[in-house]
């Protein structure tokens, strides 16, 4: 039987690229949902191509524009980021791959989970804002949460066959992105488009500036603290700017697993929806030789303070790291409007994470009232 499909966020980077790996497999899946915060345009070139069963655009905005571009197919139209939690709750769903950008992938997340959906998670923030409600929610509803990151699913591919076996440590590589060497006299005066070059992967503005600041490299400390089920100083983040190995695990015993490709996000994208099988693929292979050396270094965490906030974050726990996102996300945005330093964000950061109310076992509703307050004063810090 083919496995049903929902991508929420198809237009984006990940979307996009899933859309690649169901066109080159069409007798293994069937694209059941699509949808898309703005773009339009894309969300009805993709509809029209792939004929969803329904698709949704999250801003009511652009209803019309794709309600009359697709009112001569079978295909449903649907408005607005409820109608997102809603959808997935179809009968007809086997696998919701979560490819939002943000805070946005929360709710959805929570409600596939709910409904007994099967999980492959691309939305790292939605385990970093409450990484314990997920878990628990999952485990309660028997729901395997498939990681895309290309970190995590190196770790969860090394753990295969390990289950009996205790993890020691695991090691997140990071490029280091485009400033990975540079110091702060530099660092002060980058502008938006230095940072968006990144140069090993193609990702989308969001999350190629959390990159260039180690935040991204952050929020996945966090997500594989929640995954895993991993203290803090079990995680180890290394700089190894060939990104070739995407992640380690060392066990008990003193071995080590790595796993190894090249850069490509359709391969572990690729290894979640066909899961738990491998399937044949033509993507390029990687070869020793032309990579006759790998390199491994500590980093900065003076320079790149994002990372050393969020593992203070992981650590304090409760919605401190819901804090620490909501307080990113307003930064990026900032920073990508010209708004502010690319030094500064990490200053309005901690300054959120020190003032705002401290909840030590939250609920939703506290994550949702953190995550709003989180937003005005980090706004409020910029201006």
């Amino acid at each position: 039987m083919k496995k049903r499909i929902a991508i929420l966020g198809s237009t984006g980077s990940i979307g996009t690229q899933a859309l690649e790996v169901i066109n080159q497999h069409p007798e293994n899946f069937e694209l059941e949902v699509i949808t898309a915060h703005s773009n339009a345009n894309l969300l009805v070139e993709q509809a029209i191509k792939f004929k969803p069963n329904a698709v949704v655009i999250a801003n009511d905005k652009f209803y019309n524009k794709v309600y009359n571009a697709l009112n001569t197919y079978d295909i449903k139209v649907f408005s607005g980021n409820e109608s997102i939690s809603q959808i997935i709750e179809m009968d007809s769903i086997d696998l919701v791959l979560i490819a939002l950008v943000g805070y946005a992938g929360l709710k959805p997340t929570l409600k596939a989970i709910e409904k007994g959906k099967q999980i492959a998670l691309a939305n790292k923030e939605s385990l970093v804002v409450a990484g314990k409600l997920i878990t628990e929610s999952a485990k309660k509803n028997g729901v395997n949460i498939i990681p895309v990151d290309s970190e995590h699913s190196a770790i969860f591919q090394c753990l295969a066959g390990e289950s009996f076996n205790p993890i020691e440590k695991i090691y997140l590589t990071a490029s280091g992105g485009p400033f990975r060497g540079k110091e702060n006299k530099f660092l002060k005066n980058v502008k938006k488009e230095q940072a968006l070059k990144h140069p090993n992967w193609k990702m989308g503005n969001k999350i190629t500036i959390d990159s260039a600041s180690l935040m991204n490299k952050g929020l996945e400390v966090i997500e594989a603290h929640w995954l895993f089920d991993l203290k803090p100083e079990q995680i180890e983040v290394i700089i190894h700017p060939q990104s070739i190995i995407h992640s380690i695990v060392q066990f008990c015993d003193g071995s080590m697993k790595a796993q190894m490709g090249l850069p490509d996000m359709k391969l572990p994208i690729q290894y979640a929806l066909f899961f738990p099988f491998r399937i044949k693929s033509d993507f390029p292979r990687f070869s020793f030789f032309n990579y006759p050396e790998l390199t491994f270094e500590a980093p900065d965490l003076k320079i790149f303070r994002n990372l050393a906030l969020a593992f203070e974050a992981v650590k304090m726990g409760g919605n401190i790291p819901c804090i620490l996102n909501a307080a990113n996300e307003v930064v990026v945005e900032a920073f990508l409007n010209d708004k502010i330093g690319f030094l500064k964000m990490p200053d309005v950061i901690e300054k959120c994470m020190q003032t705002i109310n401290f909840i030590k076992d939250p609920s939703y509703e506290d994550y949702v009232f953190t995550d709003n307050e989180t937003r005005i004063k980090a706004l409020s810090y910029i201006r």
